[in-house]
Parts: structure tokens; C-alpha cells; sequence
């Protein structure tokens, strides 16, 4: 076993171990293809083993590589907290990072904005994909740095390898055609909906986890989902497409303007949309902290973590939550 091993060629074996395959791990990590097999091919020489069992159509874990994979981990985290101790950014903390906020109305694009106004010396990209389910998954390949979201609703496998922290209590509400007989109403109480069918997302997978809050909220209560639709791709799409179906869409108080329509809060129980901010758990940036100072900032001030009485929130929501 060699005494010193380059960092960067255990990132390469981290990274295609995550993914299992050449062509993404090599796109996560910004480099060739051909550059990133001569890095795998050297630790192997240096180890003396076989990390990877390789064919044209799939790649695997050796014995060796998975026994491996846990100590690479530990030495590049703890080299990571290192460089973070001494002060030093590293390469990949030179580039922007790449922040999903859902929408321009929504409570991830105010903590980029406060990000951004407290530390303007670093840069930020925003994405506005609608969905946490989808977003995860860009995470974990290295395609995405954070996003926001219900983080409860995200596959338990997946959940495992993102960190998060917990931001707001959505209040959640309803989009009503101004001509629906409960349009009038300031607030719309849950039983008024009692035989309604409310739009909720379903057929999108990237936003699954918007659809299982709605089964969870509708349960017992007489109101049904919207059968599945394609996905509906950005704000004017969505608008046209509700439109045209004159839906009672389900929301949350931060929501678009959609022509010819009246939001409502939801009240008797007020139920809450739970938002997280959440990243990749081996992800280190500048940036990273002050989204995660910025969240924290914003939900002090405005009370965003004060959970109201007697609100409605599933089981397994509230306990993340409480992290």
C-alpha cells in the first residue's frame, strides 16, 4: 500500500462509484472521459488490485473497490474540512454554484436573494425546475448543489445521501377559478372541498413528492386527484394548461399568479407544506454556507419555523423537521 495517494484520484474513485458509470462521473467532475479512466487505472496500479469490474454496458464495485470506498470517503472529508479550517478555497469552490428555487415566487428564491445581497463576491446560478423529487436526483449526480423542498417525500435511499435544513412552514392553499362557488371565501376550510378534484401534480415525477402530500391531506376527506398529466414544463405552460382545464389547483401561500383565479389559504386544520433547503452531503462551498446562513436569517425574522396550532403536518414531515 502506497504511503501517498493524490486526493483527486480518490475523488475520481468516489465519484465513479456513486455513479457506476464513466461518461456522468466524468461530467461531474468536469474532466474527459479518457482523463478520468487514466486516473481510476493509476490508484489500481498504485493499490495493486482492481477497483472495478468493467464491461461496454456496465460497471461495478470489485470486492477491493467496495472495501475501499468507505475509508475514501473518510480521507477526502477530512481533507475537505481542512482546507475549510485553514481558510483556503479549493477548485471546485471557485466555480458558481447552482441553486433550484422552484420559482421566482418562492421561499428558496428568497434565501438566494439574501445569499446573494449578503456575500456579493460569490456566484450563485438559479434553475427554476419545480420539484424536489427530480431536483434529488440531479444532486446526486452532481448535475445540481441545493435545492428546496419536502425533504420527507424523497425516496429514504436517496434521502440518505443529502443533508438538509429545515426553513419554513408553508401554509398551504387552494387556486380557485374566480367563478367556483368558494372563490368568495377568505379562507377555504378543508370539508368545503368535499367532492372537488384538485390538481396536484400527479404524473410528474419530478414533484412526486407534492402528490403524496396531497394523497396524505385528501385522505378521508372526500376530495380526489387529478388524473396524471405529462409534466407541465415552466410558469406559462402551467398557466395556459390550468386554464384551459379550470382546475382547482393545490398550493401554497407562495405561488403564481394564474389569470382569471384566486388564491385561499387552507384553514380547520391549516395545513403546512414543510420546506427544507438540501444539498448533497459531500458538497463543500462557499456558497453552501451562506445559502445556509441566509435560510437561517430569514426564518428567524419572520417566524418562517413557528409551527401554528393546531396545524395539520403527516407524522414523518414533523419528526425531519424537528432536526
Amino acid at each position: 500500500m502506497p504511503r501517498d495517494i493524490d486526493p483527486r484520484l480518490l475523488r475520481a474513485f468516489i465519484t465513479v462509484a456513486d455513479e457506476l458509470h464513466f461518461t456522468r462521473a466524468a461530467a461531474r467532475l468536469y474532466v474527459a472521459q479518457q482523463s478520468l479512466s487514466r486516473d481510476i487505472r493509476r490508484l489500481e496500479g498504485l493499490l495493486g488490485s482492481e477497483l472495478f469490474v468493467r464491461t461496454t454496458r456496465h460497471v461495478e464495485l470489485t470486492g477491493d473497490g467496495a472495501r475501499l470506498l468507505p475509508y475514501a470517503r473518510r480521507v477526502l472529508e477530512a481533507q475537505d474540512d481542512l482546507t475549510t479550517a485553514a481558510g483556503r478555497g479549493t477548485a471546485a469552490a471557485d466555480r458558481p454554484l447552482l441553486v433550484d428555487v422552484g420559482a421566482l415566487v418562492s421561499t428558496g428564491n428568497q434565501v438566494l436573494a439574501e445569499a446573494r445581497e449578503a456575500r456579493p463576491a460569490l456566484e450563485f446560478f438559479a434553475r427554476f425546475h419545480s420539484g424536489l423529487t427530480g431536483a434529488a436526483a440531479d444532486m446526486i449526480a452532481g448535475r445540481l448543489d441545493v435545492s428546496f423542498g419536502r425533504i420527507a417525500g424523497v425516496d429514504p435511499a436517496v434521502r440518505s445521501r443529502l443533508a438538509h435544513l429545515p426553513v419554513r412552514y408553508e401554509p398551504m392553499a387552494v387556486v380557485l377559478p374566480e367563478e367556483h362557488r368558494l372563490a368568495r371565501l377568505p379562507a377555504v376550510p378543508l370539508d368545503e372541498l368535499a367532492g372537488e378534484t384538485l390538481y396536484a401534480g400527479a404524473g410528474n415525477g419530478d414533484t412526486a413528492e407534492w402528490t403524496d402530500l396531497a394523497s396524505r391531506l385528501f385522505a378521508g376527506r372526500g376530495i380526489r386527484i387529478a388524473p396524471p398529466l405529462p409534466p407541465i414544463a415552466g410558469d406559462e405552460e402551467f398557466i395556459r394548461v390550468m386554464g384551459k382545464l379550470g382546475l382547482p389547483v393545490l398550493a401554497s401561500v407562495q405561488f403564481i399568479a394564474l389569470p382569471g383565479t384566486v388564491l385561499r389559504p387552507l384553514t380547520d386544520p391549516a395545513p403546512l407544506s414543510p420546506v427544507s433547503m438540501v444539498w448533497r452531503r459531500d458538497l463543500r462551498h462557499p456558497g453552501l454556507e451562506a445559502l445556509r446562513e441566509a435560510a437561517s436569517a430569514l426564518a428567524a425574522r419572520h417566524g418562517w419555523l413557528d409551527r401554528p396550532a393546531g396545524a395539520w403536518l403527516p407524522g414523518d414531515d414533523e419528526e425531519l423537521m424537528r432536526l
